[in-house]
């Protein structure tokens, strides 16, 4: 309060119109607060917390009661301000999209333990834990043993997979294999065969997320795989179709169990 009273009111009357213009918000600045949306007052809340010109600014959830549309959008200007101003942010979300899309580390955390810290693609990429695989994006696990450590394959439920990650492992070892649905690639399988180093099944699921189309595949091996592909193709595949799904050999991850 004491440091407040002693800016004089046209450095005060500066430093307000410094904010609106950073805010985006310089024409609705004469509106009260329930003239507002909801996006717009959660950047006056910003507005308000950047006037003392903090050293580090917390953002606990910012954009939580917000809808979709309205949380991009928010997000985004948070991004251009920090990237404007130099503040560090610590942004805590539950949302792993937004925390992917505007963070330059990332602490995962389950239980006040620290999981893994990364970047974005560091912790998108190659999680540390299998809690970290499962809570940020889509992840297909596959329980499976090292069948032959020199070339690079496991062994799934009778079916031998190409994976590069356990090179140097004893055979034997059982390991997780973590593969994302964008490494999936699905192709027609006809009825009692079984194309070699692939998983097959029926496909149970199409879930359209716009220029993508995600497969849920039931496996003959008792595993459900996610299978990412373009929503024009998608219709190649109908719900019940026989597939058959592989994945490049150097695209999974690899926990030990």
């Amino acid at each position: 309060m004491d440091a407040a009273l002693k800016v004089q009111p046209q450095e005060q009357a500066r430093r307000v119109g410094e904010l609106f213009t950073l805010i985006g918000l310089s024409a609705a600045r004469e509106r009260y607060p329930h003239q507002l949306s909801g996006g717009q007052q959660q950047r006056v809340a910003l507005a308000r917390a950047l006037a003392v010109e903090p050293r580090v600014l917390l953002l606990d959830e910012p954009s939580s009661a917000l809808d979709a549309r309205v949380q991009v959008q928010l997000r985004e200007e948070i991004r251009r301000i920090q990237t404007n101003l130099g503040i560090t942010n610590l942004y805590v979300t539950h949302d792993q999209d937004e925390a992917l899309s505007i963070s330059d580390r990332i602490a995962v955390v389950s239980a006040r333990r620290i999981e893994q810290v990364g970047t974005a693609p560091e912790i998108y990429g190659s999680p540390a834990t299998p809690f970290v695989a499962e809570f940020v994006g889509t992840m297909n696990r596959l329980t499976a043993e090292v069948a032959d450590a020199g070339l690079g394959e496991v062994v799934c439920r009778g079916v031998r997979l190409g994976v590069a990650a356990v090179r140097g492992r004893p055979a034997g070892q059982r390991v997780l294999v973590l593969v994302r649905p964008e490494s999936v690639e699905v192709e027609a399988a006809s009825d009692g065969t079984t194309p070699q180093g692939c998983l097959v099944g029926r496909v149970t699921s199409h879930s359209f997320l716009g220029a993508i189309t995600r497969l849920k595949i039931a496996t003959e091996i008792g595993d459900d795989l996610s299978a990412d592909m373009q929503s024009v193709r998608a219709g190649a595949f109908p719900i019940g179709a026989r597939v058959a799904a592989r994945f490049p050999a150097e695209d999974p991850r690899v926990l030990t169990l």
